[in-house]
């Protein structure tokens, strides 16, 4: 196996410091009531402290009831959900790692709630994957908008009052931010259609005001759309640098979530295949990337970071099915010898030795 030369390496950012380039994505788990983080959180995110991952992300956290994808996704519009972030995050830091939280709205992707809304009444596509009609959102006023973005301020104030080390924005995926910067979902005709970054940005500036000067702000952006009539990525960079000089510090770059893919209009699926998209936001901004999309792969991802493409890489699928895939990682790489497996918890080590 090829010596692994960046993939365990620290990596700073204002005052986050992680101890390896190994991030934990948002990935969602349909196990909350009412919006609270419960004993399957805790150990959930705890386990992948454990393993060795450097900084975890806890999955799409929603700024509002009619914002979840589900009612069993989890949220920040309440001091309770809040209170029981605390126990994660205090979790998390006494095992080693750093820990962030993704906020987001669904608008149209909140298919269970009957009060769905979006920039449009647009509906995200005729039918679901089962075949069953989807709904059709309510169209945001305009002081709903921005009634929207003080709650997602509210949101991030509680995240930072829990303790997380760093906040990301969700504006991927078609969920709600990317419904407002993307022109087939966005007809609107005020001010946040004219300028269909201005909500994004509004949250960005919002967000960074109620944040320690020293955290960093992550935004989650769809560089390219994969679905019919999508942007392309020289559209998807031009919004990635209107929200860097609105705030970001880091880009988690990631493509699609815009409804069926269309043949043509998106990459092949193999190790890696989004890198090209962070690799040309992180050129046009300036600012660090997190690369994702099949990365699992050890070396793999360290060629990523080795050639530049990325500062840190995301290993989705890989992490759920091994908590310990840090761990393993560096066993494959050193073998028995423990004066390199720097992540292993003295617990542990007889399993590597």
């Amino acid at each position: 196996m090829a010596k692994i030369r960046n993939l365990f390496t620290p990596f700073s950012l204002k005052n986050l410091e992680l101890k390896n380039r190994v991030v934990m994505p948002p990935m969602c788990q349909y196990s909350a009531t009412d919006g609270v983080p419960n004993d399957w959180h805790f150990v959930h995110y705890t386990s992948r402290a454990i393993g060795g991952v450097g900084l975890i992300i806890v999955e799409m956290t929603n700024v509002a009831p009619n914002g979840r994808i589900s009612p069993n996704c989890l949220g920040l519009w309440n001091d309770t959900q809040k209170d029981a972030f605390k126990k994660i995050v205090d979790s998390v830091h006494a095992h080693g790692a750093k820990i962030a939280v993704q906020i987001a709205h669904a608008g149209r992707k909140a298919q269970d709630e009957p009060n769905a809304v979006a920039p449009s009444a647009i509906h995200y596509g005729e039918l679901d994957y089962a075949g069953q009609n989807l709904i059709t959102p309510r169209e945001l006023t305009t002081q709903e908008v921005k009634d929207l973005v003080q709650d997602f301020q509210a949101a991030v104030k509680r995240a930072v009052d829990a303790g997380f080390d760093a906040i990301e924005l969700h504006a991927a995926h078609g969920y709600l931010i990317h419904q407002f910067y993307s022109p087939k979902s966005n007809h609107r005709t005020d001010e946040y259609g004219q300028d269909k970054a201005l909500f994004g940005v509004e949250i960005i500036q919002a967000a960074k005001k109620v944040m320690p000067a020293d955290m960093p702000l992550i935004v989650r952006i769809s560089a390219q759309e994969y679905g019919k009539d999508g942007f392309d990525s020289d559209y998807g960079v031009e919004i990635a640098k209107r929200f860097a000089d609105a705030g970001a510090d880091m880009f988690d770059v990631s493509g699609g979530g815009d409804g069926v893919l269309v043949k043509g209009n998106h990459p092949e699926f193999y190790a890696g295949y989004q890198v090209d998209l962070a690799r040309k936001v992180k050129l046009a901004t300036n600012k660090p990337v997190i690369a994702v999309g099949m990365l699992d792969n050890v070396a793999v991802a360290d060629h990523i970071l080795g050639v530049g493409d990325a500062d840190l890489v995301a290993v989705g699928r890989g992490l759920l099915r091994d908590p310990y895939w840090v761990l393993n990682a560096q066993y494959q790489q050193n073998g028995a010898d423990c004066q390199e497996m720097q992540f292993v918890p003295r617990q542990y080590q007889r399993g590597f030795m």
